[in-house]
């Protein structure tokens, strides 16, 4: 069973991080990985950084950017990676748009994602309906859980149609704006998370944009299965480096 899977099966919420590889410094990536497992989180997003990310704000961006001035690329992360199921058990899904999995390969970059034990891909840019045409076979053959985003605008058919073809989670956005840290959830929010929660989905949905803190966490997960936190954990990392991770995880926690 993918990890995924099994994590998603545990009576707990799940607790996400997301970060950018190759931030703050290039050989960062795999120290990040285990210190946010050592510290309790269920689930971590890898952002593999791209030159023109559509759905991100200025602290995922500039993190992007950096990394990308640092030197990373697809095969560097591969290489960082090729050990990474000898210390590290939780789920491990890769972030990032088509382009540079169009450009290794979309099965060449399936095969690679299986044989170092990624579980998954989110790929914010790959349309659902092409998905389902043209990669969902190799995506299965690799046993990998593609994670599609659905929007307080994505219609109910939709929204069914993504539920139908994923076997995972889906990816719950919770406004219709980029990435980026809030202070809380208003009324229109919470009316979309109850709604999406009302439609008993097969899949369970994790929240994602605008969580920071244990207060938006909890406003998050009151309907939802997880929520993950990305632009708060990198603006930490930038802020105190990447030896505090304990101290970030413990306040959501």
């Amino acid at each position: 069973m993918n990890r995924i899977t099994q994590k998603l099966q545990e009576d707990k919420k799940i607790l996400s991080i997301y970060f950018s590889a190759g931030y703050p410094n290039l050989n960062d990536t795999v120290q990040i990985i285990q210190d946010l497992e050592k510290n309790g989180v269920d689930l971590i997003e890898i952002g593999l950084p791209f030159s023109d990310p559509l759905a991100d704000g200025p602290t995922i961006q500039a993190s992007s950017t950096q990394a990308l001035h640092n030197g990373m690329t697809t095969q560097i992360l591969f290489d960082q990676l090729k050990n990474i199921r000898e210390s590290v058990k939780i789920p491990l899904i890769i972030m990032g748009y088509f382009n540079p999995m169009l450009q290794y390969g979309v099965e060449a970059f399936c095969k690679k994602c299986a044989e170092i034990g990624i579980d998954g891909l989110i790929i914010p840019d790959l349309p659902v309906d092409v998905y389902a045409d043209e990669y969902k076979a190799i995506f299965e053959k690799y046993g990998l859980i593609n994670v599609f985003l659905i929007t307080p605008q994505t219609s109910d058919e939709r929204i069914r149609f993504i539920d139908s073809v994923s076997n995972g989670f889906i990816y719950m956005v919770s406004s219709a704006s980029v990435t980026g840290s809030q202070s809380g959830f208003g009324n229109t929010q919470e009316t979309y998370f109850e709604r999406i929660a009302e439609m008993n989905l097969k899949n369970p949905q994790i929240v994602g944009f605008g969580i920071s803190n244990k207060e938006t966490f909890n406003q998050a997960t009151k309907y939802a299965k997880g929520a993950i936190i990305g632009s708060a954990f990198i603006k930490y990392l930038s802020e105190s480096g990447s030896g505090k991770i304990e101290e970030f995880v413990g306040e959501i926690r």
